[in-house]
């Protein structure tokens, strides 16, 4: 947050149970206070990319686990990257176990773009996890 930012203040109403919880966890994560912790879950949320304009500019990581041992997936995964070469910046791949691989895609592009790739990597055969996350590239002039 800036410097500038103006703080603007709210009463929020959590159950007894939940705020013991919510206070146990931020506790965990060396928050100060309840209020940095509300703001950092704030920002996580708006950067849900199912919720930002196709057009947005984003910068993330693909990660996903796949099986190799699945007829031609690592060559099919190693197309499609190629057909979405424009928008992949590097990647990175780590060996799980005999049979489970693990990719880490870095992205930068226009979200429909990366919603796309990573659509079309979760929907392959033998793909066991793939999730997209992102957040926004600041605009330069």
């Amino acid at each position: 947050m800036g410097d500038k930012e103006e703080l603007v203040r709210f009463g929020v109403a959590f159950p007894a149970p939940l705020i013991a919880q919510f206070d146990r966890f931020i506790e965990n994560k060396g928050y100060s206070n309840r209020s940095e912790a509300i703001r950092d879950m704030a920002r996580e949320a708006l950067l849900e990319a199912a919720e930002m304009q196709s057009d947005t500019a984003v910068a993330g990581t693909i990660s996903m686990v796949y099986d190799h041992h699945v007829r031609e997936l690592p060559m099919l995964l190693t197309e499609i990257q190629h057909d979405f070469q424009h928008d992949i910046i590097s990647t990175m791949h780590v060996h799980l176990t005999h049979h489970q691989c693990m990719e880490i895609i870095v992205v930068r592009g226009k979200i429909e773009s990366l919603r796309r790739l990573h659509e079309t990597i979760q929907t392959q055969k033998g793909v066991q996890y793939a999730n997209l996350s992102v957040t926004y590239l600041e605009k330069t002039e």
